[in-house]
């Protein structure tokens, strides 16, 4: 099956829907490519897990790997985030994900790297690219609606990490930032709309490193209708406020003429509709591979009070397999 375009792909979504099918959806950054699939006819070179569900089995690694990384110099990096400070002082963005390109290498295949990779989400797709996610985007259950932004990364080894990555200013305000705009995001497609739960801390692995990620959990109340209009409501919220930022419009704008790369699937989502309930995660931590060779595509908010050169290590830290 090919990918559909915007209009065909969200009126597939929602075809499916309708039929109470449980189905497969991966969706690009830019909402351009969309595929929709039932999972009782999935294409055997899709693998995918969403926090229990799987269609793979489970594989442990027993070789050893190798990974290398080429990041673009602090230099280069510089002058994009310069780029966006200027464009935060005069009041287009607040907050904003810049994110890049980095060449990779491993003795591994993407589906090797894939399926020892250990991740609460994962997909496999046809040799182009693999995610290993932490974040999840959506859920649905019954007719409450919960989004789950994550902002804000710091190494667990460094002295009372827990407290410095909340207590952080800086990090602070773009968590605030993000957790506001994903409840004008819900309030798009639901009503009563709370913060259930607020910069809680979670521990991910990073290669050889370990994470502190802080997220929040916000919800709302949907009509009971909403399985009738799945990809209705997905395109409403597209692209995910977490790797877009603050006022999402013009940020997105920024985004483009910043970055220097074609994002595709990276940042976008996929998930799950099981018939009854909807799960789905923002495809972070991703590999492609393109003519022969892997790339790696990561990133971070930045804000004003943003330092290059720890913004730089950050986007070299999220660059790892999680083994």
């Amino acid at each position: 099956m090919h990918w559909l375009d915007e209009k065909e792909g969200f009126e597939r979504i929602d075809a499916l829907g309708k039929q109470r099918k449980p189905f497969l959806f991966i969706i690009s950054y830019d909402k351009q490519k969309v595929f929709a699939q039932p999972l009782e006819s999935l294409d055997n070179d899709i693998s995918y897990k969403l926090e229990g569900r799987r269609n793979y089995p489970v594989k442990k690694r027993t070789e050893p790997y190798t990974f290398s990384k080429h990041p673009a110099s602090f230099e280069t990096y510089k002058k994009k985030l310069e780029k966006i400070l200027e464009e935060i002082r005069s009041g287009n963005t607040y907050l904003l994900n810049l994110t890049c390109k980095t060449p990779v290498e491993s003795n591994f295949s993407l589906k090797e790297i894939f399926t020892c990779a250990k991740a609460k989400y994962k997909l496999y797709f046809k040799d182009q690219f693999i995610c290993f996610s932490p974040e999840r985007f959506i859920e649905i259950e019954g007719d409450t609606i919960s989004t789950y932004p994550m902002k804000g990364t710091i190494d667990a080894t460094l002295p009372n990490a827990k407290a410095q990555i909340l207590t952080n200013d800086k990090e602070m305000a773009e968590h605030v930032m993000i957790v506001d705009l994903m409840r004008n995001d819900l309030g798009i497609v639901g009503s009563e709309v709370w913060v259930e739960k607020f910069r809680y801390v979670e521990r991910v692995r990073a290669g050889d490193k370990a994470l502190l990620q802080v997220s929040s959990k916000i919800s709302a109340r949907l009509p009971s209708d909403w399985r009738d209009s799945i990809g209705t409501l997905l395109s409403q919220m597209l692209p995910a406020g977490s790797i877009t930022g603050t006022p999402k419009r013009s940020t997105v704008e920024i985004i483009r003429s910043v970055e220097t790369y074609e994002r595709d699937f990276y940042t976008g989502i996929f998930g799950v509709f099981d018939g009854e309930s909807l799960g789905s995660a923002v495809m972070i931590r991703f590999i492609e591979q393109q003519e022969g060779r892997l790339y790696y595509k990561s990133g971070g908010g930045i804000t004003i009070d943003s330092d290059a050169q720890s913004e730089y290590e950050e986007l070299i830290d999220k660059i790892y397999l999680p083994f």
